[in-house]
C-alpha cells in the first residue's frame, strides 16, 4: 500500500530516492520523451508510492498568474521583451508580476519567497543565471519556467526561447564584406553570455568564410550599454589604422559608437560604417538611421508565454530549445568605403 502523500515530498527528495537528478525528474513529470524506459519507471513509480501530485492536481484551463524575471530593467530591450509578454499574457487573462534581481543572491532569494506567497503558476527568466540552489526550489514549487536568452548554454531540462544570434553576426559581417569594406571592427558584449559570444562566432565566421583573417585589435570589449559603447569607440578609432567598419553587439553600444565617431570628427556612414544588433525603436530615430540586425524581442515574450502556459497544462514540448530568426535592416549607416 501506497505511502502517506506528504506535503513535504519535493521533485528533489523523488530524485535522491531515485538516484537521478532533479532536472531528470521534471523531465518524466513534463513527459518528455529523453528519459531512459528504466529510469522513467523507477521514478513513476517513486512518485506514485509518495503520492507526488502537482500543484493543483489537474492541468489548469488557464495560467492566472505568471512572473517575469530580469536581471535589470534599465534597458529598452527589456522593454520590448515586456512588452511581448504583456501582450500575450492580455489574450489569455493572465495576470503578469514584474521583478528585477540585479544579480543580487538575496534578490534572487527574496523573489523566490514573493513566488511562493503569491503562488505563481509559472515563471518567465530573461538573461537570469539563478544558482542550483534557486533552481531546485522553483522546481520543488512545480513552477514551471521559461528562460529568455539563457545566460550559459541552454541546459535541456528547461525551455529556452532566443533568436539567431550566430547567424545575425554573419549576415551584419557579410553585409559589411559585400560593400567593399575588409577592416572590420567588433565591439563585444559581456563574454559571459551566450548570445555574446553567438554574435562574435558569427563576426568570426563571416570574415573567415571571405578570406580576411581576425584581428584581435580589431574586438573591442563592452557591456551592452551606451557607456560601454562609447568607450569601445574610442579605443576602436584611436590610431591612424581605424576600420572602415564596426558591427556593434547592441543598438545602445551602436549609439555610443555613434558619439565616439563624433567626436573625433568621423562621419557615419561616410568614414566608418556601423550596424547594431536588436533593431529597438532609437535605431529608427537615430542620425543616420542605423542599420541592425533585428531580432524579435517581442515575439520571444510571446512565444515564452505560450510555452509556460503548455508547461502549465502538462503538454510535451516538441523542442525545449527554440531560436526565432533573425534579420537583417539596412538603413543609412551603412556605405560602401571610400
Amino acid at each position: 500500500m501506497g505511502a502517506t502523500p506528504s506535503r513535504e515530498v519535493t521533485i528533489s527528495v523523488i530524485a535522491a530516492e531515485a538516484g537521478v537528478s532533479a532536472p531528470t525528474v521534471s523531465r518524466v513529470l513534463n513527459g518528455r520523451g529523453d528519459v531512459a524506459p528504466a529510469t522513467r519507471e523507477r521514478i513513476e513509480t517513486l512518485l506514485r508510492t509518495h503520492g507526488y501530485r502537482r500543484r493543483g492536481s489537474r492541468p489548469k484551463e488557464r495560467v492566472g498568474l505568471l512572473d517575469l524575471v530580469f536581471n535589470d530593467l534599465d534597458s529598452p530591450w527589456a522593454v520590448e521583451i515586456i512588452r511581448g509578454v504583456e501582450d500575450a499574457a492580455h489574450q489569455s487573462g493572465t495576470g503578469v508580476v514584474v521583478s528585477a534581481i540585479h544579480n543580487r543572491p538575496k534578490a534572487a532569494r527574496q523573489w523566490l519567497d514573493n513566488v511562493r506567497a503569491r503562488v505563481s503558476d509559472g515563471a518567465i527568466l530573461v538573461t537570469t543565471d539563478l544558482d542550483p540552489e534557486l533552481n531546485g526550489q522553483l522546481r520543488d514549487l512545480d513552477v514551471p519556467a521559461v528562460v529568455i536568452d539563457a545566460v550559459g548554454v541552454p541546459e535541456l531540462v528547461t525551455p529556452t526561447v532566443g533568436a539567431t544570434n550566430w547567424a545575425g553576426g554573419l549576415s551584419a559581417t557579410e553585409y559589411l564584406i559585400q560593400l567593399g569594406h575588409r577592416r572590420i571592427g567588433f565591439v563585444e558584449g559581456r563574454p559571459e553570455l551566450w548570445c555574446s559570444r553567438a554574435r562574435l562566432d558569427g563576426y568570426r565566421a563571416g570574415l573567415e568564410t571571405a578570406g580576411l583573417s581576425v584581428d584581435p585589435a580589431l574586438v573591442a570589449p563592452a557591456e551592452f550599454t551606451y557607456e560601454s559603447g562609447f568607450r569601445a569607440g574610442q579605443r576602436l578609432f584611436a590610431g591612424e589604422d581605424r576600420p572602415t567598419a564596426v558591427f556593434v553587439s547592441s543598438d545602445q553600444m551602436a549609439l555610443g559608437v555613434y558619439e565616439a565617431l563624433r567626436q573625433r570628427g568621423l562621419r557615419v556612414p561616410d568614414d566608418v560604417s556601423v550596424v547594431g544588433f536588436d533593431d529597438l525603436p532609437e535605431a529608427r530615430w537615430s542620425s543616420p538611421p542605423l542599420t541592425t540586425v533585428r531580432q524579435p524581442l517581442a515575439d520571444m515574450g510571446r512565444l515564452a508565454v505560450r510555452t509556460v502556459h503548455r508547461l502549465v497544462q502538462n503538454e510535451t514540448i516538441e523542442s525545449s530549445r527554440v531560436e526565432l530568426a533573425t534579420e537583417l535592416i539596412v538603413r543609412h549607416s551603412t556605405a560602401p568605403p571610400l
